[in-house]
């Protein structure tokens, strides 16, 4: 699929472009993440592109997905509704790069518990790293509400022991602050390099949602995932439970 897409945009191919939109938003994408990849001379206008063929064939949400501040700006410029920002780390550079573009644009933003030092080991050290954010954040008058607190998942097969740890941590985030941060992952990284994907995927997503977690970067086109999140939202009590669950 990435190597389509690429193509994709290589091509400037509109109809191929808004087919996968589409198709995200009715597997049940609420918001719909954009990237031009890696290596590309034309990322800014590549993204101009994508959030103009995006907001064509949806009106769900788009998060602005890139390293560079410049495509960025390029692609919030273009977007009309409220977007989302994939990512900021808790260096604070980065934060006072990227936090003034949350404000400029009405945007939310993911904030990964990342410093120079790496992925944190412990609850605590994530726990610091958070604070640092939303301190952050509150300085810069962004609203603690516009932040996305993503503990970083690792994969099964490096950081096995990494993952009860994570599942701690949304229940740890949830407390730092009133109103609660909301919380992401990037569920797949849990699977990299292992056998079982999906199965993996699910579980460990299963886990998250009883902690609370409140957003995820997932393969929406996985049915069983997607089920998994509906049976979540009738048995977390967020959702009223019906015979027909899993078709709403």
């Amino acid at each position: 699929m990435f190597t389509s897409v690429g193509k994709a945009i290589d091509n400037r191919d509109a109809n191929f472009i808004a087919k996968v939109v589409a198709d995200q938003a009715n597997a049940g994408a609420q918001i719909i993440d954009l990237s031009t990849g890696p290596g590309r001379d034309d990322a800014k206008d590549a993204m101009k592109w994508l959030v103009k063929v995006a907001q064509g064939a949806t009106d769900k949400r788009l998060s602005i997905d890139s390293p560079s501040v410049d495509v960025l700006r390029a692609g919030l410029e273009e977007c009309k509704g409220h977007p989302l920002i994939n990512s900021t780390t808790a260096d604070v550079e980065k934060m006072t790069t990227l936090f003034p573009l949350v404000k400029e644009f009405n945007a939310e933003i993911v904030c990964l518990t990342i410093s120079d030092k790496g992925i944190p080991n412990t609850v605590d050290q994530r726990m610091e790293l958070a604070m640092m954010i939303l301190a952050t954040a509150m300085d810069m008058g962004v609203s603690t509400e516009a932040l996305y607190l993503d503990p970083v998942i690792l994969p099964v097969s490096a950081g096995q022991n990494q993952l009860p740890l994570v599942c701690e941590s949304i229940t740890a985030f949830k407390n730092l602050c009133t109103p609660a941060p909301k919380t992401i992952v990037g569920l797949s990284n849990v699977s990299s390099g292992a056998q079982e994907k999906k199965l993996l995927n699910r579980t460990m997503l299963a886990m998250l949602l009883g902690r609370g977690l409140d957003a995820a970067i997932v393969d929406v086109m996985d049915v069983d995932l997607m089920n998994v999140v509906k049976a979540a939202e009738v048995l977390n009590n967020k959702k009223l439970y019906a015979h027909s669950f899993l078709k709403g």
